[in-house]
């Protein structure tokens, strides 16, 4: 295991421990419509029953449960022993059966070729040092025409002081940046204390997927801006710089020996 790797897998399990926000399993109201919390835009087309999803780098008993309760046939990778033991709590609870792997999202290769229909990734990649690496992953292990759904930390969040000054949220870190970012403040919400994080910039997140196979079909900013919120807030923060990007991709039609079937290099952004 890599350094980072190592790092990041023991402050999640600390994370856990302290029950963080992001390691909180699913509340009871949210499965009343599962895939409504995991898919607002219906980007699955408002049914995953009988799909294989990888909830990939996603552990803490939410996204593998939510799929499960919609029907999904689930697998879950985590490089956290912690956070799975959520997911694993959660399914014994709740009756359902969801497979869990411990690895780095960076390395898939104890999971078979196309052997998922829908990858779903939450704000994970910030984590490792490489994200085409992820894609490369991912790609492997998803199906021809398969759809990878994944959020991740803008970098321009990741640049910005968590503090306002009289002229709005300085870029502090360089876009250029390399290696880990500087430790977090303790209290931030756009970062995780205890992690190694890095700042992946657009070409990597948005060209890097092209270059894996996928066409990106639909981007999105969520928004978490409040104008009436505190100065020195998440909200108010949000005002001036999107924390996160969220892309729905699809695996390009391609068969094992590299031949093309139906391709296309359009990217849409609607």
């Amino acid at each position: 295991m890599h350094s980072y790797q190592q790092h990041n897998a023991e402050a999640w399990n600390r994370l856990a421990a302290r029950r963080q926000a992001f390691t909180r399993p699913a509340r009871d109201e949210q499965f009343e419509r599962p895939l409504e919390q995991l898919d607002g835009r219906r980007w699955l087309g408002g049914n995953v029953r009988g799909q294989r999803v990888l909830c990939l780098a996603s552990g803490g008993g939410r996204q593998s449960a939510l799929f499960a309760a919609a029907g999904a046939v689930v697998t879950v990778v985590d490089i956290s022993s912690a956070m799975l033991a959520l997911d694993r709590q959660v399914a014994a609870e709740r009756g359902y059966d969801v497979r869990t792997v411990e690895a780095s999202m960076d390395d898939l290769s104890m999971l078979e070729a196309e052997s998922f229909d829908i990858v779903y990734q939450p704000v994970s990649t910030c984590y490792v040092p490489d994200v085409r690496r992820v894609y490369a992953q991912v790609a492997r292990v998803i199906v021809p025409e398969g759809i990878y759904i994944s959020q991740h930390k803008q970098p321009g969040s990741l640049q910005a002081a968590p503090a306002p000054t009289g002229r709005g949220y300085e870029l502090t870190i360089p876009y250029y940046w390399q290696g880990p970012l500087p430790e977090a403040e303790p209290g931030l919400r756009h970062r995780e204390p205890d992690t190694l994080e890095f700042l992946h910039r657009l070409e990597d997140l948005l060209g890097g997927l092209c270059q894996a196979g996928f066409v990106i079909e639909d981007v999105v900013e969520p928004l978490h801006a409040d104008p009436r919120a505190e100065p020195g807030t998440f909200k108010h923060r949000s005002q001036y710089v999107a924390p996160y990007l969220r892309i729905k991709a699809r695996r390009r039609a391609t068969s094992a020996r590299g031949n093309t079937g139906r391709q296309t290099s359009r990217v849409w952004l609607p």
